[in-house]
């Protein structure tokens, strides 16, 4: 399978771009495109149709393909993978549960491939600004189509806005669906890991009073108060609690093993309730971690851990797809860049990926999950 990633800052741009692709005779069956929510998704899905290219979209919260890496613009990973190794599902959920859908689009898999192998990019936020449930999301798609299974993927974003997103294929779109790219995995391989990177602070705490995604009191204090004051900001709630200090300190909730750690992110202070708005339901009862970002050995240890994989895989990768969390950039900074370039530059290959609002994918030694803040990759090779 050959690849190539092309970017631009507007469709005509990537209209220029993918003929620049074709001078030398490739011609591209399927187009992985990562975009923002202010670009014109019909219009590019419509370049790509003219020339027969199937679309498996989502909208993002910064893009980039390797080289090169953007906000509010366009990229898009193109390959020649064979029709008959590969199959696109979409689902708008309406008014059914996450469950049924995700019932429903396992057994289009299972249908398509006996062994499938799926990549899956969700909506993110909807237009009330409510988050996707990853969670269910995972739980429902791994008990339907087998836990043994491999799914990466990510949720799409909004250029931090809050306020929409959507995925999207050639004729279609939805700003509260699933898309999935389900690969025949006995013609294409399908490698990759989820990693995050924060570590935990000091001892472990309880909470002791929540509701929904409320989180009141944490070993019996409020939790406005301690959070606020771990952090050293005091009475100081007038602040940008997502901005200023959730993104490099959320809480660490511990999952089967240690290396599989899953990041929960107070959003915003619910004055009334004097409450923290978590991104994720913390139950009464949960134990979790006050946390730290990564060091600046993070990008060592990402590309470590991905030689590790890729010296079992065998080969170098013909495509490589990201997934990195829209609050790793803010956090990290320039490192987030070369986290990426280094998993394109071990995997030597064209790469396209996005900034999400959730991933999907197995961390070291664990199985299917749901993350936040994590880098998230997956190495494709045709067989």
């Amino acid at each position: 399978m050959i690849s190539k990633s092309i970017h631009g800052q507007s469709p005509q741009e990537i209209q220029n771009a993918l003929e620049t692709s074709m001078q030398d005779g490739f011609v591209s069956t399927l187009a992985i495109v990562f975009m923002s929510v202010k670009q014109d998704r019909k219009a590019v899905s419509e370049i790509l149709a003219q020339r027969d290219i199937d679309v498996f979209g989502a909208t993002s919260c910064g893009e980039f393909v390797k080289g090169h890496q953007s906000f509010g613009e366009i990229v898009i990973l193109l390959m020649d993978l064979s029709r008959d190794a590969y199959s696109i599902l979409f689902e708008e959920i309406g008014e059914r549960s996450i469950h049924e859908v995700s019932k429903k689009l396992a057994a289009a898999a299972l249908g398509k491939f006996t062994q499938p192998a799926l990549i899956v990019c969700s909506t993110g936020v909807d237009a009330s600004g409510e988050l996707f449930d990853g969670t269910s999301l995972v739980s429902s798609l791994a008990e339907s189509i087998g836990r043994e299974r491999t799914f990466f993927g990510g949720m799409a974003g909004d250029d931090m806005n809050l306020t929409g997103t959507a995925v999207f294929t050639n004729n279609k779109e939805t700003n509260h669906g699933i898309i999935a790219l389900v690969l025949d995995s006995e013609k294409v391989a399908l490698s990759g890991m989820a990693m995050i990177g924060w570590k935990r602070l000091g001892i472990s705490r309880k909470v002791t009073k929540s509701k929904g995604k409320l989180l009141y009191s944490i070993d019996d204090k409020p939790a406005v108060d301690m959070y606020l004051k771990y952090l050293g900001k005091g009475g100081d709630r007038d602040i940008n609690l997502l901005n200023e200090l959730s993104f490099n300190f959320p809480f660490i909730v511990e999952r089967e093993n240690e290396d599989d750690i899953f990041i929960k992110t107070p959003m915003h202070i619910d004055h009334e309730e004097n409450a923290l708005v978590m991104d994720v339901e913390m139950k009464e009862g949960e134990a979790f971690w006050f946390s730290v970002p990564p060091d600046f050995d993070i990008v060592d240890k990402i590309i470590l851990e991905a030689r590790e994989v890729k010296n079992a895989f065998g080969n170098d990768a013909d495509a490589l797809l990201v997934f990195s969390c829209a609050g790793r950039e803010p956090a990290l900074g320039p490192l987030v860049t070369m986290e990426n370039e280094g998993l394109a530059e071990l995997w030597n290959s064209p790469m396209a990926g996005f900034f999400t609002y959730g991933e999907y994918g197995r961390a070291k030694n664990s199985q299917q999950n749901f993350h936040s803040g994590a880098c998230c990759w997956v190495a494709l090779k045709e067989k």
